[in-house]
């Protein structure tokens, strides 16, 4: 009997929509879900066979193939990437990254170069705003943390990356995808996997609800981020994006080189 395909899903709420239904077909895939940055760790080890990793981690595997058409992606505000500050832009020094992502942290860099004209000094810490912002004058949250807090009760304004990015250079931002070692059992779960994340996208509103524990204010926050926030088609535009943003980073020295994307057959 062939093994099911071990797939590594981030713990956040923008990926449920592209595992929806998975977990009907244990005979095909299991899932585990981690950190972006866990994730890229275990597909390095062996792990698990196919990642949702962040997009900048392709960079460090240029072998491997990325799933056709699916990805967890932005055009304009994303509202779960964000830098958090109480001074303005253009006075902040220091900023604790968030050190769940090398994606979003790459994209602060470059913003922070490229938009923001400041060259702060940047200071890994743990994904909890008090403490981040009681060492540095802004931080980088990801995820359910930057999506989900309350930075008015912090005295903090959030800056969204993803609009950022999208006023800078006009496209998408692609944060992360399915990729992995080429494998004719990999291969054989693409349609599935473009499968799920069709039908997650037509059940935002339940997938929002059940993943809040039917917390009516919390899911209202979610089922909005999920259908008017993400982008989940990785499309002609979204690859351009990817490939800009690759250049940025080569162009500051943030990676030693670009690759093209390479994809598993459909």
């Amino acid at each position: 009997m062939t093994r099911a395909v071990r797939l590594g899903a981030v713990n956040y709420l923008n990926v449920r929509p592209l595992v929806h239904g998975l977990e009907a077909r244990p005979d095909l895939v299991t899932v585990r879900f981690d950190t972006p940055a866990e994730c890229a760790r275990l597909l390095s080890v062996g792990a698990i066979d196919l990642g949702m990793i962040p997009s900048i981690a392709y960079l460090d595997r240029p072998a491997d193939r990325i799933v056709p058409g699916v990805c967890i992606g932005s055009d304009g505000a994303v509202a779960s990437v964000a830098l958090f500050s109480r001074k303005p832009l253009g006075d902040v020094r220091t900023i604790a990254l968030d050190t769940s992502s090398r994606t979003s942290s790459m994209l602060v860099r470059i913003l922070c170069a490229r938009r923001f004209g400041i060259a702060p000094r940047f200071l890994p810490h743990a994904p909890d705003l008090s403490t981040m912002l009681a060492s540095a004058d802004a931080a980088l949250l990801i995820g359910d943390p930057a999506l989900f807090v309350d930075h008015r009760a912090h005295a903090a304004e959030k800056i969204d990356l993803g609009e950022a990015w999208t006023a800078m250079t006009g496209l998408p931002f692609v944060w992360a995808f399915w990729a992995g070692p080429p494998a004719p059992a990999v291969t054989a779960i693409v349609g599935l996997l473009q499968t799920a994340a069709e039908e997650g996208m037509a059940n935002a509103e339940a997938i929002a609800v059940d993943y809040c524990g039917g917390d009516p204010m919390r899911s209202a926050v979610a089922a909005e981020y999920l259908r008017r926030c993400l982008a989940f088609h990785l499309t002609p535009r979204a690859l351009e994006g990817l490939r800009v943003y690759y250049a940025e980073a080569a162009a500051l020295g943030l990676v030693p080189r670009t690759v093209p994307p390479a994809f598993f057959e459909a």
